[in-house]
């Protein structure tokens, strides 16, 4: 794996990916850097992330996409870990949650193949209840 340099930018929108319980938005994320850094360097931090595989996307049921940590794999689990699992997105307060114990499984005819998927569960959160 290539070694890639470490930034202020990065460390920190990790740091605050990796201590938030709920996916997060670019807007939450540049909001909640103070002006670290400009809207598109935290597009690039975080695209970068993502190819690192420490932090994956998830698309809530109104399109925006939020971004999450992987709270359950381990750096030595990173090569063979995937970010198949379901999310849960709450109608009332918006947050969407990994469920990283629930892996969805499904069938696709043999001449697809899946690389991806996004798997949204829509409801009412147990602190909106």
């Amino acid at each position: 794996m290539k070694q890639t340099r470490n930034t202020a930018a990065k460390t920190e929108i990790l740091k605050l990916i990796n201590h938030s319980p709920v996916a997060l938005s670019h807007a939450e994320i540049q909001s909640a850097l103070n002006g670290l850094c400009d809207r598109v360097t935290i597009y690039r931090v975080l695209e970068r992330l993502i190819t690192e595989d420490e932090v994956h996307k998830v698309v809530n049921l109104e399109g925006v996409v939020k971004y999450a940590s992987c709270h359950s794999c381990s750096s030595e689990e990173k090569h063979i870990h995937t970010h198949n699992h379901a999310h849960f997105s709450c109608e009332k307060c918006k947050e969407v949650t990994c469920m990283e114990d629930i892996e969805p499984s499904f069938k696709v005819p043999k001449n697809y193949q899946v690389h991806e998927m996004n798997f949204t569960l829509s409801g009412i959160c147990p602190n909106c209840r």
